[in-house]
């Protein structure tokens, strides 16, 4: 995807997620579950949000795995290619999957 984000916003490629199976063959799929978080690859990352006139780098860069708050509208929901993408504030990166 060919997408440039500003500021401090971040692109996030959603993880394909697992489907659960319930002991009588159910398959459940992820959005079944209400979740807070997610996890995803970044794939794009603004220049950095500005904060008293200073630009300050961003902690995260692309290829890194995270856990992101992913977010509720579909205003900030992307689909390409058969793949979900989300641009997030960095803010809303929770952590770096080492």
């Amino acid at each position: 995807m060919n997408i440039q984000p500003l500021g401090g916003r971040v692109v996030v490629e959603l993880a394909l997620s697992n489907e659960q199976t319930t002991k009588s063959g159910i398959v459940l799929p992820d959005s079944a579950e209400k979740k807070e978080q997610s996890k995803g690859t970044v794939t794009a990352v603004g220049p950095g949000k500005v904060q008293n006139g200073a630009r300050i780098a961003p902690e995260v860069k692309v290829g890194d795995k995270v856990i992101f708050s992913k977010p509720w509208g579909d205003d900030k929901k992307m689909e390409e290619g058969g793949k979900t993408y989300f641009i997030v504030e960095e803010d809303e990166i929770l952590a770096i999957i080492n």
